[in-house]
């Protein structure tokens, strides 16, 4: 995969970048990545990118010139048939896993961080295939949405994790919040481990793993039920823990 970053601000993905797994996915050639300033692309002579909004108002306008020379040329230095030029943005779809995994199959992504008061509209109408928004929350810029949009895209690379499948049952990934997670000591301080995880009784682990997945999800976020077709096995598990619950 190869990832352009469009941004003023260069200088902020240097750390994220160069740390842990995004770098390791670099260093295994899994992912390439290319931030690029674009003030570089301005057609004028002090490179601005910006400007007063048309009708007024408060704030400046990032200009369409700087933001389609750049994504032109990124894609013909590409030369993939399947672009998706990405804009972080407040008004743009909300993020979640499934829009990660569907990110994760293409060649080429391109994300355009935007700063000021916005985005000429014709950025948005004319060269950009995805609008997203990591909550419902303003930034200053758009990248620090895009290292977390980055991050979880990347990860979901074949071979970038240790293990294949360490990604497949986050949460999220099964519709459902993952089940609690223990190591050792099985006795800390009184605190012990479910003895069920310490039985070596593979079958009745999965099982105590489903429920307890189900359970935190019913707790805690139960609109993820309303979105997901559970099996036979599973309905009948999240009744028991409705049971237990009351």
């Amino acid at each position: 995969m190869k990832i352009d970053i469009l941004t003023l601000f260069p200088e902020m993905f240097t750390g994220v970048l160069g740390q842990s797994i995004l770098h390791k996915a670099a260093e295994k050639s899994a992912v390439k990545y290319n931030v690029v300033n674009f003030r570089e692309y301005a057609d004028n002579k002090h490179n601005t990118v910006d400007d007063y909004p048309y009708g007024g108002g408060a704030g400046m306008v990032l200009k369409p010139q700087p933001i389609f020379d750049a994504v032109a040329d990124l894609k013909e230095k590409a030369a993939s048939p399947n672009t998706r030029v990405i804009l972080l943005c407040p008004q743009g779809s909300r993020y979640d896993q499934r829009k990660a995994e569907e990110l994760a199959r293409e060649d080429h992504l391109i994300f355009i961080c935007g700063h000021y008061e916005g985005y000429d509209e014709r950025i948005r109408e004319n060269i950009v295939t995805d609008e997203i928004s990591i909550g419902d929350y303003v930034l200053t810029g758009g990248e620090l949405g895009a290292m977390v949009v980055i991050d979880s895209v990347v990860r979901l690379l074949p071979e970038v994790l240790g293990n294949e499948e360490s990604h497949m049952k986050d949460s999220f990934s099964t519709g459902l919040l993952e089940h609690p997670h223990y190591t050792r000591p099985a006795d800390f301080r009184g605190l012990k481990v479910p003895e069920v995880l310490l039985s070596g009784n593979h079958k009745l682990i999965e099982e105590w793993r489903n429920k307890e997945a189900l359970r935190r999800t019913l707790l805690r976020r139960p609109d993820l039920l309303e979105k997901i077709d559970l099996t036979d096995e599973q309905e009948k598990w999240l009744q028991e823990v409705k049971k237990e619950s009351k």
